[in-house]
This record gives structure tokens, sequence and C-alpha cells, in this order.
């Protein structure tokens, strides 16, 4: 058993990816505009029950950068909730306690279960928080979050020591491993193989009958909280009735967005 964090990966490390991809992460722009004219397709996606979902920003980001997502899902149905913890500066480990009293305090104002919407590092917290209390949530998804394999192949991996205070390869290999490891609840990660933040292995899960993953095609990291295709696969899946679970249909408005499942497990 690895004790240590170069032992988790005897095959090598990951790279982030590369300055092209990086560069190339200001099309999120393009991406929210072209989400603006999608808006009538995207409220065909499938309506949702009222259910609590509470949604967490990336590094750095607030829940400015949710916005969109947030009233996408209100509109068809869900009762969203902002992190209202201001500026996501914090650690997996800094954040950890007040992640779980945030999420304890929305499962009592409801007396239902909740579903986790995570971008990136919010994805990571929305990962160990369904590890440590299962029983108020209901689903996990998450959107270009880095948490299996090499963890460290991120262009944002000084950025988040800098300003958390955690070095990655200080954390708890026990933690690492149960992050990348299996859910007690149902999850879908979506990831596209364009992220010019992270490295797009470290976000696949490992799929079973009730995880999955979902690749959208030329997305970007920065972009994904607004993406078309991302937003109608985030309703798909918090549509589903709890404690029920069906993979992913690529059909629909926003199929071509979609890799075919082979391609996303290549």
């Amino acid at each position: 058993m690895p004790t240590t964090f170069s032992e988790l990966h005897p095959g090598g490390r990951l790279r982030p990816p590369g300055l092209g991809l990086f560069l190339a992460e200001g099309r999120g722009l393009f991406e929210l505009n072209a989400t603006l004219l999608l808006s009538p397709a995207l409220l065909t996606a499938p309506r949702g029950d009222g259910h609590p979902v509470l949604v967490l920003p990336g590094l750095l980001a607030s829940d400015v950068s949710t916005l969109i997502l947030r009233r996408y899902l209100d509109l068809l149905g869900f009762s969203t909730h902002p992190w209202g913890l201001g500026r996501n500066t914090g650690g997996v480990y800094g954040m950890r306690e007040k992640l779980r009293k945030l999420l304890a305090s929305v499962h009592a104002a409801t007396g239902r279960k909740v579903s986790l919407v995570g971008w990136s590092l919010g994805g990571i917290y929305a990962r160990d928080l369904a590890l440590h209390m299962p029983e108020m949530v209901r689903y996990v998804v998450t959107m270009g979050s880095p948490f299996a394999g090499d963890i460290t192949a991120t262009n944002a991996k000084r950025v988040y020591e800098m300003v958390s205070g955690e070095s990655i390869e200080d954390s708890d290999i026990k933690d690492i491993q149960a992050l990348s490891g299996d859910l007690p609840v149902p999850t879908t990660s979506l990831f596209t193989r364009s992220d010019g933040i992270v490295n797009w292995r470290t976000c696949l899960v490992r799929e079973s009958d009730t995880a999955e993953n979902i690749e959208v095609a030329l997305a970007s990291h920065i972009g994904l909280g607004v993406n078309a295709a991302v937003l109608w696969a985030v309703a798909d899946r918090l549509a589903q009735a709890e404690g029920q679970f069906k993979k992913f249909n690529r059909a629909g408005p926003f199929a071509l967005a979609y890799c075919a499942k082979e391609t996303a497990d290549a």
C-alpha cells in the first residue's frame, strides 16, 4: 500500500496541459455567448423535482461564477443554493468543516437530501462531502475536477498552494485514495480533453452502475460552468429520481457536443 505521494504513481507522473491549451482558455467567453443564443433549447431539458442543489465554485471563484448555472437549474424546477463563502481561496482541509456545516444547514432547512454540483476545486469539495456525509447527499456532479490519479497535473497547482497554504504532496494519502475511489452516492464527472487548466485524465471516475464520465468536446475549463452542453447534462443528471441512476443518453439538442463513450474511455 502506498505511504507517500510519489508511491501513488509508480508508472510516472502526468503533465499539466500545455501552453497552447492554457492560452486558449479565453474561448470561455464564446461558450457563454453560444449558451445565451441556445437558451430556448436549454429550457427543454428534463425538469427538476424541487430538491436542493448546492453549487460549489472553483479556485479563486465566487458565487458569481456559478450564477448562470444556478439560475438555469432554478428555471427548470430545482432549488439551488450558493455556497455563500466568498471567493474560494481555501484548501480541502481548511474548508472541510465550513462545508460540512453548510451542507448540514441546507439539509436541515429543506428536509431533503442535497445534490452537489462542483466546478473544478468545488468538485473535490463535493466528493469529500459525499464520502463523509452520504446520508445528506443525493447526487454528485463534478465539472473539470482533478480528483483522480496524479492530481498535481494542473496549471493551478502553485496558485492553489499559495492561496490555501496547503501542499498537495503533503495531503493524507488515505484522503487522496478515497477521493479518487468509489462514492457511496451516484456521481457524474463532466470533463473535456481540451481543458487548459487540469489534465483531463485526473477528472475520470471509475465507471460503475452508479458512476459515469461524460466528455464534452472542445470545451474550456473556464467555460464549463456556462457551456450549453454541460448545463444540459447537469440538469439531465439531477432530474433523475432519488435513488435511481441511468447512464447519460447522448442524444438530444446537444448530441454533437458529447463524445461517444468509447472515445471518452480511450
